[in-house]
């Protein structure tokens, strides 16, 4: 399946921004799910300093909002082939070892909300259909509802609210994982919803690697493993590390900021 992708992100200051810095961790690559037919990223109030490989093989370009702005857009946009892999990466060559994954982080720190959900989760032969029960565990314990947690929700707390987002859902997941040995991570990208064109936001989900088949992804908020419709673009331990945008700014300027966001089979 051919996607094409537009996403353009505005960001409004209401007095000029001296010195910012931001890490943009926007670009897909080719792997087994997804090959890159064309992408492109531009910057209006801003210029890139350099781009790197992060640990998690991510493309990251560091960009600085020029000085007396007070706009800056990110505009994306590109086609990808995606391919039908029932979820599954397999084994990629990366930087960071297997153990890397299997860290706590403030966002998946286990609690006894947790702790009770994994009491509740059964042991079964396949490490697969385990990982399958639990993102179902999840999904049936937390709803899907937006505007009720912050991108600093930790797991454990919207796990207790009983209600978020992707994002929550992801953590929480990834946090379990964790806690029964799995080494997980945190995966940003783009999913076509099958109803729309334009989206409301980005989307996330999480990779867990087994033993027999590599890194395979859960999408706890659909309850799936990613398919033709889903575009991966960064990982990491926790939505910190894989955000699409990341920085720091000097200054005591109010941010607010507006996304156009389409996803559209070609």
């Amino acid at each position: 399946m051919r996607l094409r992708i537009s996403h353009r992100t505005s960001y409004h200051y209401d007095t000029p921004v001296h010195f910012a810095l931001q890490q943009l961790r926007k670009t897909p690559r080719s792997s087994p799910m997804q090959s890159i037919v064309s992408w492109n990223m531009s910057l209006e109030g801003a210029k890139q300093e350099l781009s790197f490989s992060d640990q998690h093989t991510n493309h990251v370009i560091l960009s600085s909002i020029e000085p007396g702005q007070t706009e800056m857009t990110i505009m994306c946009e590109g086609e990808i082939d995606t391919h039908e892999t029932h979820g599954v990466l397999g084994f990629e060559v990366q930087h960071a070892p297997l153990w890397y994954y299997r860290r706590e982080t403030p966002m998946t720190t286990v609690g006894p909300e947790l702790r009770k959900l994994l009491k509740a989760l059964p042991h079964e032969d396949s490490e697969l259909s385990r990982m399958h029960t639990l993102s179902a565990l999840i999904r049936d314990r937390v709803a899907y509802e937006t505007g009720q947690t912050e991108v600093t929700t930790t797991a454990e707390e919207s796990l207790k609210a009983g209600h978020g987002v992707c994002q929550d859902h992801t953590h929480i997941f990834i946090a379990a994982a964790r806690a029964i040995g799995f080494p997980a991570r945190y995966i940003s990208g783009y999913l076509m919803m099958d109803d729309r064109i334009d989206q409301d936001a980005a989307h996330a989900w999480a990779e867990v690697f087994l033993a027999d088949i590599g890194w395979v992804g859960f999408d706890v908020s659909n309850v799936i493993s990613p398919d033709e419709r889903y575009v991966r673009v960064a990982s990491g331990l926790d939505y910190k590390e894989a955000a699409p945008v990341s920085g720091m700014r000097f200054g005591d300027s109010a941010e607010s900021f507006s996304v156009s966001l389409q996803v559209e089979q070609q």
